[in-house]
Order: C-alpha cells, then sequence, then structure tokens
C-alpha cells in the first residue's frame, strides 16, 4: 500500500518563529505514515475553513483589534493610530499558515489520490473546493502584509512573490478550479457537516468562487485596470455569482472556545460605534427615528439641524471629523435604519439585544457621568446618556482625555448588539451585497456586467436591508437626496453635491447657551483630491461599507486603502502629533492621506531573525519600509 506523507513548505516558511531548515520536513496526518485510503481530503478542507473561522485568541487580536480598528467600523486605537503587537501579529501568521497548511496539504491529498486511480465520484470537486478555498486565504494573508510564498504548496523551498504576482495566480486559479467543477455530480462524503459553508453543495462553490474572483480582480482596478476588467468581465459573465442570501458563504458560530466561538465574542472587547460610522449613519436615507422607533424614545429626538452640546474643553478639535466637539445629548433626526439595528442605544436596558459585556462589570448600566472640570471654562458637566447616540473620534485626546470620563464609560456609547457577541450567528465571509456592489463599481467603470450600475447598487442595498430586518424602510431610503455628515445621499441619480457647509444648532455644554456654528462637510483629499463626495463611487462604496459591517472589517479595510472610501476621520492630536504615526500632526489634521491610515502589517520578528533570507525577500518584493504605512501594490499611494 503506498503511503503518503503529506509535505508542505507553507509552514515552515511562514510560521517565522519555527527555524528554518535546508529541506521542509513532512507534516503525516497519523502519528506514522498513512495509507491514501486513510487520509481524507475532505478532514483537511474542513480542518483549514473551521479554523479559520477564528478561535476567539486570534479573533480578538486580529479581527476585532486589527481589522475592525483598521477599518473605523468601531472606535478603536492600535494598528488605527499606527501602534501594533509583534505577539498578536506573530500569532496570527502562525494561525493562518496551519489553515493554509491544512488547505495545502488537501490538495496535495487530492492530486495523490487521482494519480493512484484511489478517487470518489467526488474527488475532483474537493480538489477544486481546496482551491478556491486557498485561493481566499492567500488573498487574506497578502492583504495583510503583501508579499507571501506562493509555492509554498509545491514541496520546494518557498519564495515571496509581490503582490501582483500572487493577485495574478490568484485569479488564474479561481478561474480553473471553478471551470473544473462538476456542478452535476450529486455524490458527497457521508458527513455532509463536514463543509461548513456549503455542505458540500458544489454550485454555491462555484458561485462563491467566481464571487471571489470578482472581488479580487476588482482590487485591481487602480493599478492594472486592463487585468482588473477582463478577469472581472469573465467572472461575472454567466451571473453564477452570490446572489441572495442562500449564497453566503458563512459559517455557524458556537459557544464556548474553539475555533467555531465568535469573532466578537470576548467580553472586555466594547465594540463600540465609531465616529466613522455614526457620520456615515447620521442622515443617511432620509429615515427619521420617530419612524423607527416605538413612541417611548419620541421625546430624545433632536431637531434635524441640532449638532448637540459644544463641548471644547473635553471633546477633541484637532480632527477632520465634522462634529468631534459636540455631543449629541438625544437620537439624531435621521439616520440610517441599520444603525440601531446593528448598536444598541445607550440606557436601553429594555432591548434584548442589549450588550451587558462584561458581565461582571456595571459600566454598561450606568449612564450618568461627570465630565471633570478643566480648560479654558474650568467646568464640570454632568451628562445622562440614555437615548444619545455618539461615535467618538480615535487618536490622542490629550488633557481632554484624562478630563472625559464618557468616551470610555460602557454606559455611555452605542455598542455592538448581543446577537453579535454570543456566538449563535453565522460569520460572513462573503454576502450577496458585496456581489451586487462590485457589479455597481464595475459599471460605474464602463466594465460589460450582466446589470445596470442603479440596478445592481440598489440590489446591493435590498440585500442588506432584507438582512438587517429593516425592508419597509427600502423606497424611501432609495429615493433620499438627503445628505449625510459627509456629504453623501443615497438617491443613484441624485448626485449633486453639497455645500461647503451647513448651519447647525447647538448649545453650550458650559453654559447651556444657544448657539449657530457652520459645520463643514469633511474634504476628503484621498479620493478625487477632495473634489467630489456624491459622485456614484462614493455613493456605492459608503453603501458597501454601511453593509459589511460587522462582520467583513477586512474587504472595508481594502476598499479604503484601494480608494480612500469612504470618508474616515483622521485620528485626533490633541498633543500635537503621533508617536507612530509621524506624518499625521497639527499641522495636518485637516486633510486625509494614505498615510495617517494603517496599510498593511508588518511582518512578525521571527521572520526576520529566523529566516533573514525570506524576509530580505519579503521586504524587497514589499517596494517599502516593513511598517504599517507602506502602501500595498493594488492601494493608494
Amino acid at each position: 500500500m503506498k503511503k503518503i506523507f503529506i509535505t508542505t513548505g507553507m509552514m515552515l516558511a511562514m510560521a517565522a518563529m519555527i527555524p528554518s531548515c535546508k529541506k521542509f520536513d513532512s507534516l503525516t496526518v497519523s502519528p506514522t505514515a498513512a495509507t491514501s485510503e486513510q487520509v481524507q481530503v475532505e478532514y483537511l478542507l474542513t480542518n483549514s475553513i473551521v479554523g479559520a473561522q477564528m478561535d476567539p485568541h486570534i479573533a480578538e487580536r486580529v479581527f476585532v483589534l486589527y481589522w475592525r480598528n483598521a477599518s473605523h467600523q468601531q472606535l478603536g486605537s492600535t494598528v488605527a493610530i499606527g501602534t501594533d503587537d509583534d505577539g498578536w501579529t506573530s500569532d496570527y501568521y502562525r494561525y493562518i499558515s496551519e489553515w493554509l497548511n491544512n488547505a495545502n496539504a488537501a490538495i496535495q491529498v487530492a492530486n495523490e489520490k487521482v494519480a493512484a486511480g484511489n478517487i470518489k465520484p467526488y474527488t475532483n470537486n474537493l480538489l477544486q473546493m481546496s482551491r478556491i478555498w486557498r485561493a481566499y486565504l492567500m488573498s487574506e494573508m497578502s492583504d495583510n502584509f503583501g508579499p507571501i510564498p506562493i509555492n509554498g504548496f509545491q514541496g520546494v523551498n518557498p519564495t515571496f512573490s509581490d503582490v501582483k504576482s500572487v493577485y495574478y495566480f490568484l485569479l488564474d486559479e479561481l478561474k480553473d478550479a471553478s471551470a473544473k467543477l462538476e456542478t452535476n455530480v450529486t455524490a458527497k462524503p457521508s458527513d455532509a457537516n463536514g463543509d461548513p459553508a456549503y455542505a458540500y453543495n458544489y454550485a454555491k462553490w462555484k458561485k462563491y468562487a467566481n464571487s471571489m474572483r470578482m472581488r479580487l480582480a476588482m482590487r485591481l482596478s487602480e493599478v492594472d485596470a486592463g487585468k482588473a476588467k477582463t478577469e472581472f468581465e469573465a467572472a461575472v459573465a454567466g451571473s453564477d455569482f452570490i446572489a441572495s442570501a442562500a449564497d453566503f458563504f458563512q459559517v455557524q458560530e458556537k459557544d464556548g472556545w474553539d475555533p467555531l466561538t465568535g469573532v466578537m465574542s470576548r467580553e472586555w472587547n466594547p465594540q463600540v460605534l465609531s465616529a466613522s460610522l455614526n457620520n456615515l449613519y447620521t442622515g443617511l436615507g432620509g429615515i427619521q427615528t420617530t419612524a423607527q422607533l416605538p413612541a417611548s424614545y419620541h421625546t430624545a429626538v433632536k431637531p434635524a439641524d441640532y449638532v448637540g452640546l459644544r463641548l471644547v474643553d473635553h471633546f477633541p478639535t484637532t480632527t477632520n471629523n465634522p462634529v468631534a466637539p459636540y455631543w449629541m445629548d438625544g437620537l439624531p433626526n435621521m439616520i440610517d435604519p441599520r444603525a440601531y439595528k446593528a448598536f444598541a442605544i445607550p440606557g436601553d436596558f429594555t432591548d434584548p439585544g442589549f450588550c451587558f459585556y462584561p458581565s461582571w462589570d456595571n459600566s454598561s448600566r450606568t449612564t450618568n457621568r461627570t465630565l471633570a472640570a478643566g480648560g479654558a471654562s474650568n467646568v464640570a458637566v454632568n451628562i445622562n446618556a440614555s437615548n444619545t447616540f455618539n461615535g467618538y473620534n480615535g487618536g490622542d485626546w490629550g488633557a481632554k482625555g484624562s478630563r472625559n470620563t464618557v468616551r470610555a464609560w460602557g454606559g455611555s456609547m452605542p455598542r455592538l448588539k448581543l446577537n453579535f457577541r454570543n456566538s449563535k450567528s453565522k460569520r460572513i465571509f462573503f454576502a450577496s451585497w458585496e456581489t451586487y456592489f462590485l457589479i455597481a463599481e464595475a459599471s460605474v467603470r464602463g466594465w460589460t456586467v450582466p446589470m445596470s450600475g442603479q440596478a445592481a447598487y440598489e440590489k446591493g442595498i435590498e440585500e442588506s436591508f432584507s438582512y438587517w430586518g429593516v425592508s419597509s424602510h427600502l423606497a424611501a431610503y432609495k429615493a433620499s437626496t438627503e445628505y449625510n455628515r459627509c456629504g453623501t445621499s443615497v438617491s443613484w441619480t441624485h448626485v449633486a453635491e453639497p455645500p461647503a457647509s451647513y448651519t447647525a444648532n447647538y448649545v453650550d455644554g458650559y453654559t447651556n447657551t444657544p448657539g449657530t456654528a457652520t459645520v463643514l462637510y469633511p474634504v476628503n483629499t484621498i479620493y478625487k483630491n477632495g473634489a467630489v463626495k456624491n459622485d456614484l463611487l462614493s455613493k456605492i462604496i459608503t453603501q458597501k461599507y454601511i453593509a459589511q459591517n460587522p462582520w467583513l472589517p477586512l474587504e472595508a479595510w481594502s476598499d479604503h486603502r484601494r480608494l480612500g472610501l469612504p470618508f474616515l476621520e483622521n485620528p485626533c492630536v490633541e498633543s500635537g502629533s503621533l508617536p507612530n504615526n509621524p506624518a499625521l500632526t497639527s499641522a495636518t489634521y485637516m486633510t486625509n492621506a494614505a498615510n495617517f491610515f494603517p496599510q498593511r502589517l508588518k511582518y512578525p520578528s521571527g521572520l526576520k531573525n529566523s529566516n533573514a533570507k525570506g524576509y530580505t525577500q519579503a521586504v524587497a518584493a514589499l517596494g517599502g519600509a516593513d511598517n504599517l504605512f507602506t502602501s500595498l501594490w493594488w492601494a493608494k499611494k
């Protein structure tokens, strides 16, 4: 009986903490050598998919503290202000190497079985599924670090390839694997639960491959438009893509502590509303709060032209967030209907979705706080956060941070709802709304697609609204010409630019004196040098960004890196600068620049220490310093 040793260079080459060697060791599936009958492709593929769902250890570090912070899906610091943690990064590098190791092993075993004639009716499909899944994992790794090996699965010493080569390889893999899937095959492995995404529905795997190909093709749109167009058009041509909720690539979470435990389940992570999301939500779609919430909330709803309490001694002003020094002491007049579905209103303890994490702490149950005296006014301010809705700025708050006891207090902040925290949801890797927003963008670019840009854009909104259960507001929302705080509206045909500013009413938080202020629509100088705020691409990416919350922060981060969209406010710099973000200072904070925002993760220190040659090769392929602010090949420079 032929014995199979599953060789892989990926694990040793990429898991930098493992000492390098001239030859790659063999990874055996059993304690000794395994026969071709004993090694099952589906087990290896399942292990890879389940592992990549992320156990709480790595999910907290990467999904929450890196991706959700980098994308501004939540208030946070870490990479959003230029700070990373080598231990977290090293762990992620090790974990994703293991996931790739299993995917590569699945491919190798499948090929061995085919060569030996030891096949079952579904063996070819398992091979193609493994290739499709590996393409996702490699794209995830490259989108985080940049250059990675693409030949680690070939059983030879791998070399690091530049990002362009990685993407060309992945696009070829998705094209070939999708074409070779046999969707007419009905046979499946005996354990249908072995495929946690699609239960061996080969037609859905084909849809996933095509949608993934669309995603990766669009990633090249700003640097390699010809390749992007060709690949996208080929992937979309047959309309065989993720088109509805039934096609989502998603994995069921479960409570506990294993790779299927929820990615946002750790109680000590507050997961509160960001200023970016709040500014995008507020006003967008023109749906009034009174039309969304019961009458008991209506007295808290503020007029449409009201911006809040002005508290300049306690909230930052050194940022291009247009409402940074204001605290909304009520509920906004109009807001995107997904906002209240995603984030619980402070003090709304009767909401079954209200998240009381951490359960051993009472901070989320108390809404009264006092802002300490200090600053020019030297006045203490009592705050009751019940029935308010605020997103706070990240960055350095200087002395204001020590006086402000509200921004870090659980009871004052809208927090992600419990259904995303309690390990009972399904983690989404690819949803139908993304497919439609990709088609809409392709249409705007003049590419050949199966539906108009407007139809795709509105279908993407429809799919997202259906997921959130707010479809009753869909018609009014799609027709709205109201601007959000960033100057973008919903209606496809409404492309009039907002004025430079608008007049808003406020109340001085120290004297209780009403006043009026000129509030700027922020100028996003990364995108088209700040000349537009309400063109079609701004609309598409605004909707895509909102829809991707909270499950797809890496994609939201990638879109911002690629386009500079949507508008994300700069971290505040009340002390004049940020230690790990040297380009952003008190002299530059009113503009946006790509190097104000994280662009990648640094390679773990173990790679440089244990594999100096590989590290040198990786950095050379990167084309810049190994830091958080070196842009990837496909990103805005």
